[in-house]
């Protein structure tokens, strides 16, 4: 089988696993991406609520009835899913007509929260519209389905594409790909929230890292930078602010150690340098120029539990007192699990072996780090924050097998003959 064939039939395996799953994945953000996608299509405010409480509640639904069919005690009793459908539409409803009747009907999003909170959301409009065809042409609960799988395998075949820029053999390659759906990186980029494309337009920018480095095609790999940062502005703001400035220290990375050893920094690092310097100053004029919530409001946020109490006096001592205890935590129990920090070590070890671009990695994976300390809140769903490190041993992990493959049968045709380095 050709290569291609290969990567078609991957994403076709996970969209069939995927099948297993239809309905329950939802967040209660989800609401708000769902319900403006919703109002993209052009359904006005109450369709929209219909339609995004008529899917969630659907949701709800479906993993009660699955939790009730393996509960040790309540498998014969009789099946909760009407019954939390129900409950779920009353108090979403509930929420919203109080909302609505308050006159909470200036956004795109229905008013599912207090309005600071949905702010937030109103300046994301990237995913919402990705969404909003498929919800147009399929319904809510297929469309967002179908977004689902094309993003996070979209995030595969980037993946896939990162590695093969990198020298590495086909197998190789696919192992990367398979990687990226098998992980977390799979599992939360299927949730109907912004991480899939935050993974997918990552993943793009390192694609245009490893052509700028491997000198192939410069211009068109600072171009896929320069747009995938554009578009994670348009998904989440601070997302394009942690990327920008992650690869412009990257690339100042390179080129000092460069210059330290008695090497010419070569342009590479220095152009990837400047499209994230630009990044990072871009995201912060637009965002103030555009009146987006800004970190004290997001701040606030975490300490008043979505604004349902008072703002605090003190709010960053606050937080950096949370700071300290989640982290403490985060650390206690991922050395009880530490599959997530064998993984981490796994693919710094895999990408030292493309030194130059192993930085811009281990950078990009960085700003998982950074989005969950902007969070740090040890309840957040399946530690979906902290996901974007997992790229690290994604594409590190294929790059540390690559001794043993070359070892093994001969390199795979066609392969780029020198490394990225």
């Amino acid at each position: 089988m050709r290569p291609r064939a290969w990567v078609l039939l991957l994403a076709a395996l996970f969209a069939l696993m995927q099948l297993a799953t239809v309905e329950g994945r939802d967040t209660p953000d989800s609401k708000n991406y769902v319900s403006y996608a919703l109002s993209l299509t052009g359904a006005d405010e109450r369709e929209a609520a219909a339609a995004t409480i008529d899917h969630y509640c659907a949701g709800r639904a479906a993993m009660a009835h699955r939790a009730q069919l393996v509960d040790v005690v309540r498998f014969h009793a009789p099946d909760p899913a009407p019954r939390v459908l129900e409950e779920c539409r009353e108090q979403e409803w509930r929420q919203v007509e109080a909302r609505l009747a308050a006159g909470d009907t200036g956004g795109r999003t229905v008013p599912f929260m207090p309005e600071r909170f949905m702010r937030i959301f109103e300046v994301r409009p990237g995913y919402p519209l990705v969404l909003a065809p498929f919800v147009a042409l399929l319904g809510v609960t297929w469309g967002v389905w179908t977004a689902g799988v094309l993003i996070t395998c979209a995030g595969g075949v980037l993946a896939y594409l990162v590695l093969r820029t990198l020298a590495a053999p086909v197998p190789l390659a696919l192992t990367g790909m398979a990687l990226y759906l098998v992980l977390p990186c799979g599992t939360t980029a299927m949730r109907p929230m912004t991480e899939g494309l935050m993974l997918a337009l990552t993943l793009a920018a390192l694609w245009g890292c490893s052509l700028v480095l491997g000198g192939t095609r410069p211009r068109a790999g600072l171009a896929l930078v320069g747009g995938a940062l554009f578009a994670l502005f348009t998904v989440k703001h601070s997302q394009a602010l942690f990327l920008g400035a992650c690869l412009a220290a990257a690339g100042v990375a390179v080129a000092v150690r460069r210059r330290w050893r008695g090497t010419p920094a070569g342009r590479g690092p220095v152009a990837l340098a400047a499209v994230g310097c630009a990044g990072v100053l871009g995201t912060v004029l637009v965002s103030r120029l555009l009146d987006y919530p800004s970190v004290s409001e997001s701040v606030q946020d975490l300490l008043t539990d979505h604004f349902a109490r008072p703002d605090r006096e003190r709010p960053w001592a606050e937080f950096f007192q949370l700071q300290g205890n989640f982290w403490m935590e985060w650390a206690r129990r991922q050395l009880w699990e530490p599959l997530f920090l064998a993984a981490l070590a796994a693919g710094a070890l895999g990408a030292r072996r493309r030194p130059a671009f192993g930085v811009f990695l281990a950078a990009a994976a960085c700003t998982g780090i950074l989005n969950q300390a902007g969070h740090p809140d040890i309840n957040i769903w399946g530690d979906r924050l902290i996901t974007l490190a997992w790229l690290l041993p994604v594409l590190g992990v294929p790059l540390l097998l690559e001794p043993v493959l070359r070892r093994a049968v001969v390199p795979a045709q066609g392969a780029p003959v020198e490394p990225v380095g």
